[in-house]
Protein backbone atom coordinates (compact mmCIF):
# COMPACT_ATOMS: atom_id res chain seq x y z
CA UNK A 1 0.00 0.00 0.00
CA UNK A 2 2.92 2.58 1.58
CA UNK A 3 4.73 1.57 -2.69
CA UNK A 4 1.10 2.69 -4.18
CA UNK A 5 0.92 5.61 -2.66
CA UNK A 6 4.81 6.61 -3.49
CA UNK A 7 4.22 5.87 -6.63
CA UNK A 8 0.45 7.69 -7.22
CA UNK A 9 2.25 10.91 -6.02
CA UNK A 10 5.44 10.12 -7.91
CA UNK A 11 3.36 10.24 -11.37
CA UNK A 12 0.88 13.26 -9.90
CA UNK A 13 4.41 15.35 -9.90
CA UNK A 14 5.66 14.08 -13.30
CA UNK A 15 2.62 15.34 -14.55
CA UNK A 16 2.40 18.18 -13.21
CA UNK A 17 5.96 19.40 -14.34
CA UNK A 18 4.93 18.03 -17.92
CA UNK A 19 1.89 20.11 -17.68
CA UNK A 20 3.81 23.17 -16.35
CA UNK A 21 6.50 22.32 -19.20
CA UNK A 22 3.46 22.10 -22.14
CA UNK A 23 2.06 25.59 -20.93
CA UNK A 24 5.12 27.08 -20.95
CA UNK A 25 5.95 25.91 -24.12
CA UNK A 26 2.53 26.81 -25.79
CA UNK A 27 2.38 30.26 -24.12
CA UNK A 28 6.24 31.09 -25.98
CA UNK A 29 4.79 29.87 -29.58
CA UNK A 30 1.83 31.62 -28.89
CA UNK A 31 3.83 34.75 -28.55
CA UNK A 32 5.81 33.77 -31.43
CA UNK A 33 2.91 33.59 -33.87
CA UNK A 34 1.53 36.86 -32.86
CA UNK A 35 4.79 38.40 -33.70
CA UNK A 36 5.00 36.73 -36.88
CA UNK A 37 1.79 37.67 -38.11
CA UNK A 38 1.84 41.28 -36.89
CA UNK A 39 5.17 41.29 -38.74
CA UNK A 40 3.81 39.97 -42.26
CA UNK A 41 0.61 42.28 -42.12
CA UNK A 42 2.89 45.13 -41.10
CA UNK A 43 5.32 45.17 -44.15
CA UNK A 44 2.52 44.31 -46.67
CA UNK A 45 0.19 46.65 -45.84
CA UNK A 46 2.26 49.55 -44.29
CA UNK A 47 2.08 52.67 -46.13
CA UNK A 48 5.77 53.39 -46.28
CA UNK A 49 8.07 51.09 -46.85
CA UNK A 50 9.64 49.83 -43.92
CA UNK A 51 13.41 47.69 -43.58
CA UNK A 52 12.72 44.28 -42.56
CA UNK A 53 16.07 43.68 -41.02
CA UNK A 54 15.83 47.09 -39.55
CA UNK A 55 12.48 46.44 -38.07
CA UNK A 56 13.18 43.20 -35.97
CA UNK A 57 16.83 44.30 -34.97
CA UNK A 58 15.01 47.36 -32.89
CA UNK A 59 12.23 45.48 -31.54
CA UNK A 60 14.48 42.59 -30.33
CA UNK A 61 16.94 44.95 -28.60
CA UNK A 62 13.71 46.76 -27.35
CA UNK A 63 12.94 43.22 -25.89
CA UNK A 64 15.91 42.84 -24.35
CA UNK A 65 16.66 46.39 -22.39
CA UNK A 66 14.56 45.80 -19.95
CA UNK A 67 16.08 42.77 -18.85
CA UNK A 68 19.55 43.91 -17.49
CA UNK A 69 22.47 45.87 -20.17
CA UNK A 70 24.18 42.61 -20.46
CA UNK A 71 21.83 40.36 -22.29
CA UNK A 72 21.79 41.64 -26.15
CA UNK A 73 20.79 40.73 -29.77
CA UNK A 74 23.74 40.69 -32.32
CA UNK A 75 23.02 41.32 -35.67
CA UNK A 76 25.51 40.10 -38.78
CA UNK A 77 27.50 42.67 -38.31
CA UNK A 78 27.55 43.44 -34.46
CA UNK A 79 28.72 39.40 -33.78
CA UNK A 80 31.92 40.83 -35.89
CA UNK A 81 32.50 43.83 -33.52
CA UNK A 82 31.90 41.76 -30.50
CA UNK A 83 33.95 38.61 -31.74
CA UNK A 84 36.89 41.87 -32.40
CA UNK A 85 36.27 43.05 -28.42
CA UNK A 86 36.78 39.35 -26.78
CA UNK A 87 39.56 38.44 -28.83
CA UNK A 88 41.83 41.85 -29.68
CA UNK A 89 42.66 41.22 -32.89
CA UNK A 90 41.21 42.62 -36.32
CA UNK A 91 42.49 44.33 -39.37
CA UNK A 92 42.40 47.76 -38.63
CA UNK A 93 44.71 51.01 -38.56
CA UNK A 94 45.47 51.13 -34.77
CA UNK A 95 42.95 53.59 -33.02
CA UNK A 96 40.41 53.63 -30.60
CA UNK A 97 37.09 55.69 -31.84
CA UNK A 98 33.88 57.71 -30.96
CA UNK A 99 31.25 59.16 -33.54
CA UNK A 100 30.00 62.48 -34.51
CA UNK A 101 27.41 63.61 -36.92
CA UNK A 102 30.69 65.04 -38.75
CA UNK A 103 32.24 61.60 -38.85
CA UNK A 104 34.64 58.93 -37.00
CA UNK A 105 36.91 61.05 -34.21
CA UNK A 106 40.13 59.43 -33.54
CA UNK A 107 40.08 59.11 -29.23
CA UNK A 108 43.22 57.16 -29.07
CA UNK A 109 46.16 55.90 -31.25
CA UNK A 110 47.87 52.90 -31.18
CA UNK A 111 51.42 52.80 -31.40
CA UNK A 112 53.32 51.32 -34.35
CA UNK A 113 50.52 50.60 -36.12
CA UNK A 114 49.05 52.25 -40.07
CA UNK A 115 47.74 55.47 -38.28
CA UNK A 116 50.43 56.06 -36.00
CA UNK A 117 53.04 55.75 -39.01
CA UNK A 118 50.69 58.19 -40.99
CA UNK A 119 50.87 61.19 -38.23
CA UNK A 120 47.31 60.56 -37.17
CA UNK A 121 46.55 62.49 -33.85
CA UNK A 122 43.65 61.84 -31.41
CA UNK A 123 41.31 64.75 -31.74
CA UNK A 124 41.43 63.63 -35.86
CA UNK A 125 37.90 63.72 -37.48
CA UNK A 126 37.81 61.47 -40.47
CA UNK A 127 35.02 63.02 -43.02
CA UNK A 128 35.69 61.09 -46.09
CA UNK A 129 36.78 57.02 -46.46
CA UNK A 130 37.32 55.99 -49.78
CA UNK A 131 35.02 58.49 -51.49
CA UNK A 132 32.46 57.92 -48.93
CA UNK A 133 31.36 61.32 -47.02
CA UNK A 134 30.69 60.36 -43.75
CA UNK A 135 28.02 63.09 -42.34
CA UNK A 136 25.00 62.34 -40.56
CA UNK A 137 25.70 58.35 -41.79
CA UNK A 138 24.15 55.96 -39.32
CA UNK A 139 26.48 54.31 -36.80
CA UNK A 140 26.08 51.45 -37.80
CA UNK A 141 27.19 52.20 -40.94
CA UNK A 142 30.42 53.76 -39.33
CA UNK A 143 31.79 50.94 -37.82
CA UNK A 144 33.20 48.50 -40.69
CA UNK A 145 34.87 51.56 -42.47
CA UNK A 146 38.08 51.57 -41.20
CA UNK A 147 38.21 47.55 -40.57
CA UNK A 148 39.01 44.39 -43.10
CA UNK A 149 41.94 42.57 -44.41
CA UNK A 150 45.48 43.47 -43.54
CA UNK A 151 46.82 45.41 -46.89
CA UNK A 152 43.67 46.54 -48.15
CA UNK A 153 44.27 50.60 -48.91
CA UNK A 154 42.43 53.45 -47.75
CA UNK A 155 42.24 57.34 -48.43
CA UNK A 156 40.98 59.40 -45.60
CA UNK A 157 39.97 62.95 -45.19
CA UNK A 158 41.13 64.14 -42.01
CA UNK A 159 39.65 66.95 -40.22
CA UNK A 160 42.64 68.57 -38.07
CA UNK A 161 41.37 72.10 -35.83
CA UNK A 162 39.38 73.05 -38.72
CA UNK A 163 41.85 71.97 -41.68
CA UNK A 164 41.57 69.18 -44.09
CA UNK A 165 44.24 67.28 -45.15
CA UNK A 166 44.44 64.01 -47.39
CA UNK A 167 46.10 60.39 -45.23
CA UNK A 168 46.80 57.60 -47.36
CA UNK A 169 47.30 54.34 -45.17
CA UNK A 170 46.71 50.10 -45.35
CA UNK A 171 45.08 48.02 -43.33
CA UNK A 172 47.50 46.45 -40.27
CA UNK A 173 46.87 43.25 -38.32
CA UNK A 174 45.87 45.31 -35.01
CA UNK A 175 46.22 42.99 -31.94
CA UNK A 176 45.82 44.98 -28.83
CA UNK A 177 47.81 44.12 -25.81
CA UNK A 178 45.99 43.06 -22.56
CA UNK A 179 49.22 43.84 -20.89
CA UNK A 180 50.58 46.75 -22.54
CA UNK A 181 52.68 47.86 -19.78
CA UNK A 182 55.08 46.22 -16.92
CA UNK A 183 58.17 47.37 -15.01
CA UNK A 184 59.95 47.35 -11.84
CA UNK A 185 59.30 50.23 -9.50
CA UNK A 186 62.19 49.79 -7.37
CA UNK A 187 64.52 46.71 -7.10
CA UNK A 188 62.56 44.36 -5.82
CA UNK A 189 58.93 45.43 -6.43
CA UNK A 190 57.28 44.81 -9.67
CA UNK A 191 54.32 46.22 -11.43
CA UNK A 192 51.98 44.54 -13.99
CA UNK A 193 48.44 46.37 -15.51
CA UNK A 194 45.84 44.29 -17.10
CA UNK A 195 43.38 46.31 -19.18
CA UNK A 196 41.07 43.76 -19.91
CA UNK A 197 40.59 39.75 -19.93
CA UNK A 198 40.88 38.99 -23.50
CA UNK A 199 40.82 35.57 -24.55
CA UNK A 200 43.81 33.32 -24.70
CA UNK A 201 46.24 36.64 -24.21
CA UNK A 202 45.53 37.95 -20.65
CA UNK A 203 46.64 34.85 -19.05
CA UNK A 204 49.97 34.55 -21.74
CA UNK A 205 50.31 38.11 -20.70
CA UNK A 206 50.43 38.11 -17.29
CA UNK A 207 52.83 34.97 -17.45
CA UNK A 208 55.10 36.35 -19.21
CA UNK A 209 55.43 39.60 -17.86
CA UNK A 210 55.74 38.26 -14.40
CA UNK A 211 58.43 35.87 -15.04
CA UNK A 212 60.72 38.54 -17.16
CA UNK A 213 59.99 40.69 -14.12
CA UNK A 214 60.84 37.88 -11.90
CA UNK A 215 64.18 37.82 -13.75
CA UNK A 216 64.81 41.23 -12.98
CA UNK A 217 64.84 40.75 -9.52
CA UNK A 218 61.22 40.90 -8.23
CA UNK A 219 59.92 39.52 -4.98
CA UNK A 220 57.05 41.64 -4.73
CA UNK A 221 54.28 42.40 -7.18
CA UNK A 222 51.62 45.26 -7.38
CA UNK A 223 49.25 43.79 -9.58
CA UNK A 224 47.13 46.63 -11.27
CA UNK A 225 43.48 45.55 -12.37
CA UNK A 226 42.09 49.57 -11.96
CA UNK A 227 39.78 50.39 -14.85
CA UNK A 228 39.42 46.82 -15.96
CA UNK A 229 35.93 46.01 -17.54
CA UNK A 230 36.30 42.01 -17.34
CA UNK A 231 36.27 39.67 -20.44
CA UNK A 232 36.72 35.70 -20.22
CA UNK A 233 35.74 34.06 -17.22
CA UNK A 234 38.15 30.92 -18.19
CA UNK A 235 41.23 33.70 -18.52
CA UNK A 236 39.97 35.07 -14.92
CA UNK A 237 40.33 31.21 -13.61
CA UNK A 238 43.53 30.95 -15.28
CA UNK A 239 44.99 34.61 -13.64
CA UNK A 240 43.88 33.40 -10.31
CA UNK A 241 45.76 29.87 -10.57
CA UNK A 242 48.96 31.78 -11.37
CA UNK A 243 48.92 32.57 -7.64
CA UNK A 244 46.95 29.88 -5.84
CA UNK A 245 47.34 26.17 -5.73
CA UNK A 246 46.43 23.53 -7.89
CA UNK A 247 42.81 22.16 -7.03
CA UNK A 248 41.31 24.92 -5.33
CA UNK A 249 38.14 26.45 -6.09
CA UNK A 250 38.12 29.68 -7.66
CA UNK A 251 34.77 30.72 -8.43
CA UNK A 252 30.97 29.26 -8.61
CA UNK A 253 28.47 30.24 -11.21
CA UNK A 254 24.75 29.38 -10.64
CA UNK A 255 21.93 29.37 -13.10
CA UNK A 256 18.19 28.47 -13.11
CA UNK A 257 18.95 25.07 -15.18
CA UNK A 258 21.82 23.01 -14.16
CA UNK A 259 24.50 23.14 -17.14
CA UNK A 260 24.76 27.01 -16.55
CA UNK A 261 26.32 25.88 -12.84
CA UNK A 262 29.76 24.65 -12.33
CA UNK A 263 32.27 24.93 -10.24
CA UNK A 264 35.50 26.57 -11.70
CA UNK A 265 39.17 25.25 -9.98
CA UNK A 266 42.74 25.39 -10.87
CA UNK A 267 44.08 23.04 -12.79
CA UNK A 268 48.15 23.86 -12.69
CA UNK A 269 50.54 24.39 -10.88
CA UNK A 270 50.86 28.23 -9.30
CA UNK A 271 53.29 29.92 -11.34
CA UNK A 272 54.23 31.58 -7.81
CA UNK A 273 52.33 30.80 -4.82
CA UNK A 274 54.49 32.92 -2.48
CA UNK A 275 55.19 35.92 -3.83
CA UNK A 276 53.36 39.04 -1.69
CA UNK A 277 50.64 40.97 -3.85
CA UNK A 278 48.63 43.99 -4.03
CA UNK A 279 46.07 44.11 -6.27
CA UNK A 280 44.91 47.69 -7.10
CA UNK A 281 41.18 47.90 -8.25
CA UNK A 282 38.42 50.97 -8.58
CA UNK A 283 34.54 51.80 -8.99
CA UNK A 284 35.61 50.37 -12.86
CA UNK A 285 36.95 47.36 -12.04
CA UNK A 286 34.23 44.83 -13.47
CA UNK A 287 33.22 41.09 -13.59
CA UNK A 288 36.37 39.06 -14.59
CA UNK A 289 38.62 41.86 -12.51
CA UNK A 290 35.93 41.00 -9.83
CA UNK A 291 36.53 37.22 -9.81
CA UNK A 292 40.51 37.26 -9.58
CA UNK A 293 40.49 40.09 -6.44
CA UNK A 294 37.43 38.59 -4.79
CA UNK A 295 39.49 35.02 -5.17
CA UNK A 296 42.92 35.98 -4.10
CA UNK A 297 41.06 38.32 -1.16
CA UNK A 298 39.05 35.15 -0.07
CA UNK A 299 42.44 33.04 0.01
CA UNK A 300 43.89 35.36 2.14
CA UNK A 301 46.57 35.84 -1.12
CA UNK A 302 46.85 39.15 -1.62
CA UNK A 303 45.98 42.34 0.06
CA UNK A 304 43.00 44.63 -2.15
CA UNK A 305 43.82 47.72 -2.06
CA UNK A 306 41.75 50.95 -3.73
CA UNK A 307 37.81 51.93 -3.90
CA UNK A 308 34.91 49.27 -4.22
CA UNK A 309 34.33 47.61 -6.86
CA UNK A 310 32.20 47.83 -9.88
CA UNK A 311 29.57 45.40 -8.39
CA UNK A 312 28.61 43.07 -11.70
CA UNK A 313 28.10 39.31 -10.13
CA UNK A 314 27.00 37.94 -13.40
CA UNK A 315 27.85 35.52 -16.31
CA UNK A 316 26.96 35.92 -20.06
CA UNK A 317 26.98 33.05 -22.46
CA UNK A 318 26.77 33.79 -26.67
CA UNK A 319 23.56 31.67 -28.24
CA UNK A 320 24.03 31.08 -32.32
CA UNK A 321 20.74 32.12 -34.20
CA UNK A 322 19.94 32.05 -37.56
CA UNK A 323 21.49 33.79 -40.38
CA UNK A 324 24.76 34.67 -38.22
CA UNK A 325 23.07 36.25 -35.48
CA UNK A 326 23.85 35.78 -31.56
CA UNK A 327 22.26 36.35 -28.69
CA UNK A 328 24.27 37.25 -25.46
CA UNK A 329 22.30 36.52 -22.05
CA UNK A 330 22.45 36.10 -18.75
CA UNK A 331 22.60 33.23 -17.51
CA UNK A 332 23.86 32.64 -13.67
CA UNK A 333 25.13 34.52 -11.17
CA UNK A 334 29.05 34.30 -9.86
CA UNK A 335 30.02 33.14 -6.34
CA UNK A 336 33.63 33.79 -5.10
CA UNK A 337 35.21 30.56 -2.69
CA UNK A 338 33.89 32.16 0.37
CA UNK A 339 29.95 32.24 -1.03
CA UNK A 340 29.92 36.08 -2.02
CA UNK A 341 27.97 37.21 -5.02
CA UNK A 342 29.41 40.56 -5.49
CA UNK A 343 26.07 41.95 -7.50
CA UNK A 344 25.85 45.31 -7.24
CA UNK A 345 22.26 45.86 -8.78
CA UNK A 346 18.83 43.79 -8.83
CA UNK A 347 17.62 43.65 -12.20
CA UNK A 348 14.87 41.08 -11.16
CA UNK A 349 13.06 44.12 -9.18
CA UNK A 350 13.18 46.65 -11.18
CA UNK A 351 10.74 49.42 -10.62
CA UNK A 352 8.07 49.12 -13.36
CA UNK A 353 7.09 52.59 -13.48
CA UNK A 354 10.25 54.52 -13.25
CA UNK A 355 12.59 52.16 -14.31
CA UNK A 356 15.01 52.34 -11.57
CA UNK A 357 17.26 49.37 -10.08
CA UNK A 358 17.68 49.08 -6.87
CA UNK A 359 20.81 47.72 -5.48
CA UNK A 360 21.93 45.24 -3.16
CA UNK A 361 23.85 47.16 -1.18
CA UNK A 362 21.65 48.89 0.17
CA UNK A 363 20.06 46.55 1.95
CA UNK A 364 21.00 43.97 4.50
CA UNK A 365 24.50 42.16 3.25
CA UNK A 366 25.58 39.04 4.55
CA UNK A 367 28.75 38.03 6.45
CA UNK A 368 31.31 36.13 4.90
CA UNK A 369 35.01 34.36 6.10
CA UNK A 370 37.84 34.65 4.14
CA UNK A 371 40.49 31.28 4.52
CA UNK A 372 42.14 33.05 7.75
CA UNK A 373 38.74 33.89 9.10
CA UNK A 374 38.81 37.91 8.00
CA UNK A 375 34.98 39.02 7.58
CA UNK A 376 34.37 39.77 4.04
CA UNK A 377 30.73 40.64 2.16
CA UNK A 378 28.83 40.38 -0.55
CA UNK A 379 26.87 42.84 -2.92
CA UNK A 380 27.93 46.09 -4.24
CA UNK A 381 31.33 44.55 -5.04
CA UNK A 382 34.78 43.77 -3.87
CA UNK A 383 35.51 45.68 -0.77
CA UNK A 384 39.02 46.21 -0.52
CA UNK A 385 40.99 45.36 2.31
CA UNK A 386 42.85 49.35 2.14
CA UNK A 387 40.60 51.91 0.93
CA UNK A 388 42.65 55.08 -0.99
CA UNK A 389 40.19 57.73 -0.26
CA UNK A 390 38.70 59.26 -3.38
CA UNK A 391 36.27 62.07 -2.94
CA UNK A 392 33.05 61.08 -3.43
CA UNK A 393 32.01 62.28 -6.79
CA UNK A 394 29.56 65.33 -7.57
CA UNK A 395 26.58 64.15 -10.21
CA UNK A 396 28.20 67.38 -11.79
CA UNK A 397 31.58 65.28 -11.90
CA UNK A 398 29.72 62.49 -12.95
CA UNK A 399 28.09 64.00 -15.59
CA UNK A 400 31.44 65.84 -16.70
CA UNK A 401 33.50 62.07 -16.75
CA UNK A 402 30.91 60.87 -19.17
CA UNK A 403 30.30 63.75 -21.28
CA UNK A 404 34.01 64.34 -24.59
CA UNK A 405 34.63 67.89 -22.27
CA UNK A 406 38.02 66.54 -20.78
CA UNK A 407 39.07 64.91 -24.53
CA UNK A 408 37.73 68.38 -26.07
CA UNK A 409 40.22 70.20 -23.83
CA UNK A 410 43.06 68.14 -24.10
CA UNK A 411 42.80 67.99 -27.97
CA UNK A 412 42.62 71.66 -27.63
CA UNK A 413 45.69 71.79 -25.50
CA UNK A 414 47.89 70.21 -28.10
CA UNK A 415 46.57 72.08 -30.82
CA UNK A 416 48.31 75.20 -28.91
CA UNK A 417 51.03 72.53 -27.90
CA UNK A 418 52.49 70.55 -30.72
CA UNK A 419 55.77 70.48 -28.73
CA UNK A 420 55.34 69.24 -25.14
CA UNK A 421 57.35 67.70 -22.48
CA UNK A 422 55.90 65.72 -20.59
CA UNK A 423 59.44 64.73 -18.20
CA UNK A 424 57.98 65.46 -14.51
CA UNK A 425 54.71 67.00 -15.68
CA UNK A 426 51.99 67.79 -13.38
CA UNK A 427 48.41 69.68 -14.13
CA UNK A 428 49.01 72.29 -11.73
CA UNK A 429 46.26 74.04 -9.70
CA UNK A 430 46.85 77.12 -12.21
CA UNK A 431 46.00 75.00 -15.23
CA UNK A 432 42.76 73.15 -13.58
CA UNK A 433 41.88 77.20 -13.31
CA UNK A 434 42.01 77.44 -17.05
CA UNK A 435 40.14 73.99 -17.53
CA UNK A 436 37.03 75.44 -15.51
CA UNK A 437 37.52 78.69 -17.79
CA UNK A 438 37.45 76.45 -20.61
CA UNK A 439 34.07 75.02 -19.75
CA UNK A 440 32.48 78.07 -19.13
CA UNK A 441 33.94 80.08 -22.56
CA UNK A 442 34.46 77.48 -24.95
CA UNK A 443 32.94 74.17 -24.08
CA UNK A 444 29.75 72.40 -25.58
CA UNK A 445 30.10 68.96 -24.19
CA UNK A 446 29.41 69.44 -20.66
CA UNK A 447 25.43 70.05 -20.33
CA UNK A 448 23.90 69.40 -17.02
CA UNK A 449 20.51 68.86 -16.52
CA UNK A 450 19.45 72.12 -15.49
CA UNK A 451 20.94 73.68 -18.55
CA UNK A 452 19.22 71.02 -21.03
CA UNK A 453 15.51 72.02 -18.89
CA UNK A 454 16.20 75.67 -19.32
CA UNK A 455 17.18 75.55 -23.07
CA UNK A 456 14.21 73.41 -23.47
CA UNK A 457 11.89 76.26 -22.22
CA UNK A 458 13.62 79.02 -23.78
CA UNK A 459 13.19 77.38 -26.97
CA UNK A 460 9.59 77.28 -26.65
CA UNK A 461 8.63 81.31 -25.22
CA UNK A 462 7.39 83.37 -28.55
CA UNK A 463 9.58 86.46 -28.75
CA UNK A 464 13.33 84.99 -27.71
CA UNK A 465 15.10 87.87 -29.05
CA UNK A 466 13.48 89.82 -26.40
CA UNK A 467 14.46 87.59 -23.69
CA UNK A 468 18.10 86.76 -25.02
CA UNK A 469 19.80 89.05 -22.47
CA UNK A 470 17.97 87.19 -19.51
CA UNK A 471 18.89 83.93 -20.92
CA UNK A 472 22.34 84.67 -21.69
CA UNK A 473 22.73 85.82 -17.70
CA UNK A 474 20.88 82.78 -16.53
CA UNK A 475 22.67 79.93 -18.80
CA UNK A 476 25.73 81.94 -17.60
CA UNK A 477 25.08 81.12 -13.90
CA UNK A 478 24.07 77.97 -14.58
CA UNK A 479 27.18 77.21 -15.78
CA UNK A 480 29.47 78.83 -13.25
CA UNK A 481 27.52 76.90 -10.66
CA UNK A 482 28.37 73.68 -13.09
CA UNK A 483 31.81 74.35 -12.58
CA UNK A 484 31.71 75.51 -8.92
CA UNK A 485 30.46 72.15 -8.03
CA UNK A 486 33.02 70.09 -10.41
CA UNK A 487 36.19 71.83 -8.02
CA UNK A 488 35.31 69.57 -5.15
CA UNK A 489 36.71 66.68 -7.33
CA UNK A 490 39.52 68.56 -8.60
CA UNK A 491 42.19 66.25 -7.33
CA UNK A 492 40.51 62.95 -9.38
CA UNK A 493 39.71 65.60 -12.59
CA UNK A 494 43.36 67.29 -12.57
CA UNK A 495 44.45 63.57 -12.37
CA UNK A 496 42.78 62.52 -15.49
CA UNK A 497 43.33 65.41 -17.66
CA UNK A 498 47.23 65.07 -17.00
CA UNK A 499 47.17 61.25 -17.45
CA UNK A 500 45.41 62.31 -20.84
CA UNK A 501 47.81 64.51 -21.73
CA UNK A 502 50.83 62.34 -21.20
CA UNK A 503 48.95 59.92 -23.29
CA UNK A 504 48.57 62.21 -26.42
CA UNK A 505 52.24 63.07 -26.44
CA UNK A 506 53.78 59.49 -25.26
CA UNK A 507 50.60 56.50 -25.95
CA UNK A 508 49.67 54.63 -23.18
CA UNK A 509 52.96 53.07 -22.25
CA UNK A 510 54.08 56.93 -21.42
CA UNK A 511 51.37 57.34 -19.03
CA UNK A 512 51.59 54.13 -17.38
CA UNK A 513 55.28 54.91 -17.13
CA UNK A 514 54.55 58.54 -15.46
CA UNK A 515 51.95 56.60 -12.69
CA UNK A 516 54.78 54.48 -11.74
CA UNK A 517 56.29 57.35 -10.09
CA UNK A 518 53.25 59.72 -9.26
CA UNK A 519 50.57 57.44 -9.05
CA UNK A 520 49.16 58.04 -5.19
CA UNK A 521 47.74 54.65 -5.05
CA UNK A 522 50.89 52.84 -6.41
CA UNK A 523 53.13 54.46 -3.58
CA UNK A 524 50.68 53.70 -0.84
CA UNK A 525 51.11 49.67 -2.64
CA UNK A 526 54.55 50.31 -2.58
CA UNK A 527 54.91 51.62 0.86
CA UNK A 528 52.72 48.51 2.30
CA UNK A 529 54.92 45.86 0.38
CA UNK A 530 57.59 47.30 2.15
CA UNK A 531 55.93 46.92 5.36
CA UNK A 532 55.93 42.91 5.82
CA UNK A 533 54.90 43.21 9.15
CA UNK A 534 51.60 45.28 8.62
CA UNK A 535 50.92 43.62 5.12
CA UNK A 536 50.89 40.13 7.18
CA UNK A 537 48.93 41.84 9.52
CA UNK A 538 46.08 42.61 7.18
CA UNK A 539 45.57 38.82 5.72
CA UNK A 540 45.49 37.44 9.19
CA UNK A 541 43.57 40.06 11.09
Amino acid sequence: MKNKKILFFGSLIVISFLFSFQSRFFEIAKQIEIYNNLFKELNINYIDEINPGDLTDKAIKNTLKNLDPYTNFYNEQDVEDARIRREGEYGGIGVSTFYTKQGIVIAEIYKGFSADKAGMKAGDIITDVNGQKLADLEKSQYSQLLKGTPDKELSLIVNRNNKNQTVNLKLDKVIVNPVPFYDMIDEETGYIILTRFTSQKATQGVKDAFNELKDRGMKKLVFDLRSNPGGSLFDAVNITNLFIPKGLKVVDTRGKIKKNSRTYKTSREPLDAQIPIVVLINDRSASASEIVSGALQDYDRAVIMGERSFGKGLVQRYFNLNYGTQMKATISKYYTPSGRCIQELDYANRDSKTGKVPKFSDGPVNTFTTKNGRKVYDGGGVTPDIRIDISEKSEETKKLLKSKAIFNFVTDFTYKNPSFSTENYTFKSADFNTFKNYLLTQDTAFVTKSEKLFKKAYSSVENEEKLSSEYNAILKKLKKEKVQKIAVNEDLLSNKIQNEIIKRYTYQEGMFKHQLNNDPTIKNAVNLLKNQQKYSGILTK
